[in-house]
């Protein structure tokens, strides 16, 4: 009976040991639970703000290529709106030329003719003052210009 009484008194020990263990073992699984359950919230907070950061990419690459295009158009106006200013400066650069050219022929003409008629000294040029400004006005007078005054048709059409 002494080897059933030292079993009864080792299942005594390991029934009490068992008794206070369980409370214990509760607490270790209680306290297991919690952190299971706080790392799933923390999971779960950082998955939200992963999808949030990836939320605010997607629309920031959006807001940056419609921004984009709206930058190409003006890039592209801008351009042909220089194109069109650059055609114009030409046109208006070939008719600057051609006045000037026709200009100088008019000076031309009209030194020639006070040469002719003695009126003034060519070195002296034209004297808007003087008793001779009625001269060039009469049709008489206009016989002495061997010159033709043309201008060229296109000198002021657009292109």
């Amino acid at each position: 009976m002494a080897s059933s009484s030292g079993n009864s008194s080792s299942t005594v020990q390991l029934q009490n040991s068992g008794s206070e263990g369980e409370p214990r073992q509760l607490r270790m699984d209680q306290r297991k639970r919690k952190r299971m359950e706080s790392n799933r919230e923390s999971a779960r907070r950082s998955r939200m703000r992963k999808q949030k950061h990836l939320d605010d990419l997607t629309s920031q690459v959006t807001r940056l290529a419609k921004e984009n295009n709206q930058i190409l158009t003006g890039i592209t106006v801008a351009t042909q709106h220089l194109v069109n200013v650059e055609s114009e400066n030409s046109v208006l650069q070939a008719q600057v030329t051609e006045l000037s050219h026709r200009l100088d022929s008019l000076n031309e003409i009209l030194n020639s003719i006070y040469q002719s008629s003695g009126v003034a000294d060519a070195d002296q040029g034209l004297d808007l003052g003087s008793p001779y400004d009625g001269f060039f006005m009469s049709p008489m007078n206009l016989g002495c210009v061997s010159h033709p005054i043309t201008a060229a048709s296109d000198v002021f059409e657009c292109r």
